[in-house]
C-alpha cells in the first residue's frame, strides 16, 4: 500500500500509524453488520495521554456499544451509522435510508445513559462504495500524520473521524489548539471539509491536565 505522505517522527509513530491505517481499511471489509461501533475510519487516543478521565473513557466505550446495539434493534439494515463518543458527547456519521429513520436514530442515541450531547452528521443517502470508504481510511491516516508532524500540537489529544472526505475532529482542547488543528488538517490533500466537534477548555485547565514531569535524580555520585 502506498501512502502519499511522509512522517517526520520516530519509527514507532510510523508503525503505529501504519497499523491504524491497516485496521481502518480492514474494518469496513471484514464485517457485515451495517451499524458500526465507534469511528469506522477514526482512531482512539492512547489511554496514557488521553485527557479524559478514566471514568469518562469507560463511559464512552459503554455509550458506543449501547447505542450501536439499540440502533440495530430499531433500524436493522436500514443504515450505516458510526457512533463515536468522546467525553460523553456523541458524533453520528454515516448514511441512513430516510428522514424518519434519521429521527429514530437521534432519539435512540439521545436516550442512551450518560449521553450529554449528540452531534448529528447523518446523511439521508445510500451507503458509499468500498473504494470510497477505503479512501476515507487513507485520508484519516494522512490527517493523523499531519497532526503528528505539527510539533506545536499534542497529536494524541485529537480523535479523527472521516466520512466522504469530511474530517471530524474531536477532543478536549484549548481554542488555540482547535484553531491550529483545523488549520493543519485543511492543508491535507483530499480533505474537503473540516468539522470541529471539540470540547473547549481553558489554558489553565490544560495545564492541570498535563502529566507531571518525571522526577529528576538529584543524588550526587560520591567521590571515589
Amino acid at each position: 500500500m502506498k501512502h502519499a505522505f511522509t512522517l517526520g517522527r520516530p519509527l514507532a509513530w510510523r508503525c503505529a500509524l501504519t497499523a491504524l491505517s491497516a485496521a481502518a481499511l480492514l474494518a469496513p471489509l471484514s464485517g457485515c453488520a451495517p451499524l458500526v461501533v465507534g469511528a469506522a475510519v477514526g482512531g482512539t487516543v492512547l489511554v496514557a495521554t488521553d485527557r479524559r478521565t478514566s471514568g469518562a473513557q469507560l463511559e464512552d466505550q459503554a455509550i458506543e456499544l449501547k447505542a450501536a446495539n439499540r440502533l440495530r434493534e430499531q433500524l436493522g439494515e436500514r443504515g450505516r451509522i458510526n457512533v463515536t463518543s468522546f467525553n460523553r458527547r456523541v458524533l453520528l456519521t454515516g448514511e441512513i435510508a430516510s428522514e424518519a429513520d434519521r429521527q429514530t436514530a437521534l432519539r435512540v442515541v439521545q436516550g442512551v445513559e450518560n449521553v450529554v450531547a449528540v452531534v448529528d452528521e447523518l446523511a439521508v443517502m445510500g451507503s458509499p462504495s468500498l473504494s470510497a470508504r477505503s479512501a476515507d481510511a487513507l485520508l484519516t491516516a494522512r490527517v493523523k500524520a499531519a497532526l503528528v508532524d505539527a510539533k506545536d500540537l499534542q497529536a494524541n489529544a485529537f480523535k479523527v473521524v472521516t466520512e466522504r472526505g469530511t474530517v471530524y475532529l474531536m477532543g478536549l482542547v484549548t481554542q488555540r489548539e482547535a484553531d491550529r488543528a483545523a488549520e493543519v488538517v485543511r492543508t491535507v490533500p483530499g480533505v474537503q471539509r473540516v468539522v470541529r466537534v471539540f470540547e473547549i477548555i481553558s489554558e489553565a485547565d490544560l495545564a492541570r491536565l498535563q502529566p507531571p514531569p518525571p522526577p529528576q535524580n538529584t543524588s550526587a555520585t560520591p567521590p571515589q
